[in-house]
């Protein structure tokens, strides 16, 4: 599937105190949606009211990225919640982030899942159900961003929720369309010149050439650019311009 028009996202907020890991100013001058680090991975509140303001200043949309309760870890550690317990935490930082985007004269718009949570529950049907039972405490109205086929697409859209899927060119695919775990060789693509052509062959023709360099399908309406990797802003950038050369319309989703 191809679309005459795509969202660019991007992980944001992602610092805690002094630190920062990635450049928010420029990142927010390239995208059309931020992923906002609600509290749990990273981020903290002073953060997430200088994202939201400047994200609204830009009209960018603002989106939960939402995840295990893993500062350590950056929320790449495997962890085992009840489904309970996290359908609460999934609504407790969607409740924090709306309380500074609407400060900010915006709303959030929708939810993205981060990290390990992200992964468990393209596959976890528990896991998935509770991530949309969190939505639905908090909105239920709200647009859940995530893998095409995932059980969490498909939970949410049992659940009467609004379905976007992404897609990733700077990660690398199994045949099956899922991501080839951080840590395998050649899990994340690093050479720009190869990012942005796989951002533009996921845009026109909705396919990727996997691992195994098989051509795969990828349905996406929104395209992940993550900002934690060297070089990210100038990529970013990089990735916008063909895309737009290439006559696709980069605007938000929602």
């Amino acid at each position: 599937m191809t679309w005459a028009s795509i969202d660019l996202n991007a992980d944001l907020g992602e610092g805690f105190g002094r630190w920062r890991l990635t450049d928010d100013e420029e990142l927010l001058s390239v995208v059309t949606s931020a992923n906002v680090a609600c509290g749990f991975h990273a981020g903290d509140a002073a953060t997430m009211r200088r994202v939201c303001e400047r994200a609204a200043e830009r009209g960018v949309r603002i989106g939960a990225q939402v995840s295990y309760r893993d500062l350590a870890g950056f929320g790449r550690r495997a962890m085992d919640v009840p489904p309970l317990e996290l359908a609460a935490e999934v609504a407790y930082q969607i409740g924090a982030l709306e309380v500074f985007a609407r400060a900010a004269g915006a709303r959030v718009s929708y939810v993205k899942p981060h990290g390990a949570l992200y992964n468990r529950v393209v596959h976890d049907t528990e896991q998935a159900a509770a991530v949309v039972d969190g939505v639905l405490l908090a909105d239920d109205r709200l647009p859940v961003l995530g893998l095409p086929g995932s059980r969490l697409l498909e939970a949410a859209d049992k659940a009467g929720l609004p379905v976007v899927s992404e897609a990733f060119a700077d990660r690398a695919y199994t045949d099956e369309g899922t991501l080839v775990p951080r840590g395998t060789d050649g899990a994340v693509i690093a050479d720009a010149d190869a990012v942005v052509e796989r951002s533009v062959g996921i845009a026109r023709s909705g396919t990727v050439t996997a691992h195994s360099g098989q051509r795969i399908p990828v349905r996406a309406r929104s395209l992940c650019l993550h900002g934690d990797t060297p070089g990210a802003v100038g990529l970013a950038r990089q990735v916008r311009a063909r895309l737009e050369a290439a006559g696709v319309r980069v605007e938000a989703f929602a």
